[in-house]
């Protein structure tokens, strides 16, 4: 209340532009940018094969959201979150993601949500990943996001949409108990969607105005594209691309523009992540 949260402290010391823009861009919907980027997977397949000979399972999954947080750890401003006009650092990196329990239209699907500290390297997120999956993936599995919805899902429609508004109104307030953002997917610094497990494409996933998630990844099926090479000669390579849509109102368009060219080279140089970060660099107050 009064601008304090338990999940972010807000940032006073900012450029006149942008604490005047989230009030003239109040919605998260009205501020949201869109873009792709092309990720050339023949480097990424050559890491994982290199790691299968050690006995080392590594995905696309891993690396990608490996690099979410090596990115979210050097460009801190990606952090960031607006709620009711006020722009909020936040205290701890957090990705949140959808799986299927099993992989047919009538299985449950259930949300998970990851917190980082932004010093890890890709061998312990790899291992959070998969530990997270295998506790929540099992038939009769239930997490407390599960439950809380679930809790939810027992009111009647009537007061269903009224309880629903009055935990946006805490929420906006910074009157949200700490416990819903706890288990709340929405309350994140990016979600991330694989629709190259479905065999789909990418798609532009639109930013929830209920919670915090400051940007949406999703992950394509990966398919031959030409490319230009060192040589400058075009020639085909096996490309994935990712849909990534943003809340401009957090940072300025060079800042997105260098944070995204920062993601694409750590994605495509995955060795990078083997090393864990001393620290993450320190957003202003």
């Amino acid at each position: 209340m009064f601008g304090k949260r338990s999940d972010g402290i807000r940032i006073k010391t900012i450029d006149p532009v942008f604490k005047l823009i989230p009030h003239v861009m109040f919605e998260r919907h009205d501020a949201s940018n869109s873009m792709a980027i092309k990720v050339n997977c023949d480097p990424l397949d050559l890491y994982i094969s290199k790691k299968r000979k050690e006995n080392i399972s590594i995905n696309y999954m891993h690396i990608v959201i490996a690099s979410i947080v090596r990115v979210f750890a050097l460009k801190p401003h990606l952090n960031r979150f607006v709620m009711n006009g006020r722009l909020y650092k936040r205290k701890r990196i957090f990705v949140s993601f959808s799986v299927k329990k099993r992989l047919n239209e009538e299985a449950e699907e259930t949300t998970i949500k990851l917190e980082f500290r932004g010093t890890e390297n890709l061998m312990e997120i790899k291992q959070m990943v998969d530990e997270s999956i295998r506790l929540n993936c099992g038939n009769d599995e239930k997490n407390r996001t599960d439950k809380t919805a679930k809790a939810f899902s027992f009111m009647p429609n009537s007061i269903l949409k009224y309880s629903v508004k009055f935990v946006k109104f805490l929420d906006r307030h910074g009157m949200l108990p700490k416990a819903i953002i706890k288990v709340s997917p929405f309350h994140t610094s990016c979600f991330l969607t694989n629709l190259k497990s479905l065999h789909m494409d990418f798609i532009y996933h639109h930013l929830y105005d209920f919670g915090t998630t400051g940007m949406f990844v999703s992950m394509g099926k990966e398919k031959k594209e030409p490319i230009v090479n060192r040589d400058g000669e075009i020639v085909p390579a096996k490309i994935m691309n990712l849909g990534i849509v943003a809340d401009e109102r957090l940072c300025d368009g060079l800042y997105h523009a260098n944070s995204l060219k920062l993601f694409k080279r750590v994605i495509e140089n995955p060795e990078i992540l083997e090393a864990g970060l001393e620290s993450i660099t320190p957003d202003i107050d």
